[in-house]
């Protein structure tokens, strides 16, 4: 018979066994979430899409996409990357099928001067290759590297743009037919790009014959293939013509199109109801081969115009082109407002009048969560004005803001905001009315933690301590496409709105005005680091900023203007005592 202690003892160990397995740790505890980006990215041979200058990587962290441009210098089919900075010290995982040397990628972020080391070389030939960026979760990154080639070919007597045909290698030329084919100038023969070699050359020549269907090697100078080119010349009974579009914008417009090759095109032009034309002056018409550029200043905003284009023998029909209108902000003066619980310490302060729609929006609405609103008006000397004072409220640093659009909601201690209001004239500078009273930057954005407790780091602009904080008025002009914007806290939770422009300041999805946008047609900015006009404030001070066109045959769809009384508040970085006045926000068609 079992004696009853070890009884006792089974009994003690089957239940520490039970208990062991009930209270055994479990795999099932969620990862935390940290994203991985690519930061900066840049290749050998990089360059802007003409091939004209260099120009920076376009990254995309909304879709995780980076798009290049590279020269005809370079082989792509083992292109070198010389720089790829990843956040969050992700590891970073090739496709092995790409990369020429898998072994030797490097897994971290790294900068290479060496072009022609392989550990880094990835074959971009077949299209778009894909990076896994590794940290608690893989997140997937699309590279396209697209390969400029300028194939251009220019003959004497030429009539339209040569027929080039890569897939089959073959080009065809058309010229009038007075020309004799057997003795044809050439002038420009690149079809190897503007880099690369043709054998025979026939530029080498005085005349070359064209009589029959000829032959080339061409060879890219990244490549070390010869491609093999044949090239037909046929006469035709065309006219040589003149060819002409315009782009208009509120003061000024552009004529461009094709002419007779070594034609220096005349451009005329005139208002409508009357019949004088005007005549652009010569130093305002560029000519490269056999296209031009012609460049129409200080027209009339919403007036048509009539235009025509002679070039030698050969002239366009009449054309006409119709200048936009000018458009102004709403509540450019900042008169109206409205106060919402106008008693409580928490008063929210909103800078459209009472049962108006929206045009401008500030921070206040977060501000106010915790606090009191610091971007206000205030009357003075028989003006009113916005009144931006940069705080730090209760649990983080907010700057005094004001910005055409609209705040959604507050993303716990973070704004999620939508940029721009519809818009689609084309100003040349922005005008205001402003004072601005600096401080000492005390407060960056590692200075403060999230409600649940996890620490933010800033200390990039920890450096900037003590030092006078700046502010900033700036203006973008851009045809972004509407973003959906589906709300998440509150009564509105659920709804899906379509957004300019969205904007987020939480750290972790930190979304701001991208200078790199290829939207972004226009800008122009102040920055101040200094008292305006002294620590008094004493009088107000005019400024007018240019509106730099980036891009100059689109048209806008939004315009974005934002004054900050410190310039790094996005960053939750600035003094706690800045204060910016502005008013009379005036938009100049010149």
């Amino acid at each position: 018979m079992m004696h009853l202690r070890n009884i006792c003892s089974i009994c003690y160990l089957l239940a520490v066994l039970v208990a062991f397995n009930s209270c055994a740790i479990r795999d099932d505890l969620p990862l935390p979430i940290k994203r991985a980006e690519i930061t900066a990215f840049k290749v050998d041979g990089q360059c802007n899409e003409l091939d004209t200058d260099t120009a920076a990587a376009v990254i995309d962290k909304e879709h995780r996409t980076v798009d290049v441009f590279v020269s005809d210098t370079v082989n792509i089919a083992a292109l070198s990357i010389k720089r790829f900075e990843v956040s969050n010290e992700a590891t970073i995982i090739p496709e092995q099928n790409t990369c020429l040397c898998p072994a030797k990628f490097p897994s971290t972020s790294f900068t290479r001067s060496a072009a022609d080391d392989i550990s880094s070389q990835v074959d971009f030939s077949k299209g778009a290759v894909t990076f896994t960026l590794r940290t608690y979760q893989d997140y997937k990154w699309t590279v396209n590297v697209k390969q400029v080639i300028l194939r251009d070919i220019q003959i004497e007597g030429q009539v339209g743009d040569a027929i080039i045909n890569p897939y089959d290698r073959l080009v065809i030329i058309y010229v009038a037919a007075n020309k004799d084919r057997s003795a044809l100038k050439v002038l420009q023969f690149s079809l190897g790009g503007k880099h690369g070699t043709v054998t025979p050359n026939p530029t080498q020549y005085a005349t070359y014959d064209f009589s029959k269907m000829r032959t080339f090697q061409v060879k890219m100078a990244g490549s070390h293939e010869t491609q093999e080119w044949e090239v037909i010349v046929y006469k035709t009974t065309a006219a040589e013509t003149v060819e002409a579009t315009s782009f208009a914008r509120s003061v000024s417009a552009t004529i461009s199109g094709k002419i007779p090759w070594g034609a220096q095109p005349v451009v005329e032009y005139h208002a409508a109801g009357t019949n004088q034309w005007a005549t652009v002056s010569e130093s305002e018409v560029k000519v490269d081969k056999s296209r031009f550029t012609a460049e129409l200043n200080g027209l009339r905003p919403a007036t048509t115009y009539t235009y025509r284009v002679t070039a030698g023998n050969a002239k366009s029909e009449e054309l006409t082109f119709a200048t936009v209108g000018e458009q102004q902000l709403e509540n450019a003066g900042f008169e109206e407002w409205n106060i919402v619980n106008p008693t409580s310490n928490k008063a929210l302060y909103q800078p459209w009048g009472e049962g108006k729609a929206p045009y401008w929006g500030t921070g206040n609405p977060g501000a106010t969560t915790v606090g009191a609103s610091n971007s206000t008006y205030k009357d003075e000397d028989g003006r009113r004005f916005a009144n931006l004072r940069s705080k730090f409220i209760a649990v983080k640093f907010a700057a005094g803001n004001i910005f055409t659009g609209e705040y959604l909601e507050t993303d716990g201690t973070n704004g999620v905001l939508s940029f721009g209001r519809p818009f689609t004239s084309f100003p040349t500078k922005m005008r205001f009315d402003y004072k601005y009273k600096t401080s000492p930057i005390t407060k960056t954005g590692g200075d403060w933690k999230e409600p649940w407790g996890k620490y933010i780091s800033r200390a990039m602009y920890e450096s900037m301590k003590g030092k006078p904080d700046t502010c900033s008025v700036y203006i973008a002009l851009g045809d972004w496409e509407p973003q959906k914007y589906t709300y998440q806290f509150g009564a509105k939770a659920g709804q899906t709105i379509d957004v300019p422009y969205l904007i987020r300041t939480r750290p972790t999805a930190l979304h701001l005005m991208n200078m790199n946008d290829p939207h972004l047609i226009a800008y122009g900015e102040l920055s101040k680091g200094e008292d305006v006009p002294d620590s008094n404030l004493s009088s107000w001070v005019t400024e007018t900023i240019d509106i730099n066109y980036r891009i100059t045959d689109r048209q806008p769809k939004y315009i974005i203007v934002v004054a900050s009384s410190s310039k790094y508040g996005d960053y939750f970085t600035g003094g706690e005592e800045s204060l910016l006045q502005i008013d009379n926000v005036e938009l100049l068609y010149e």
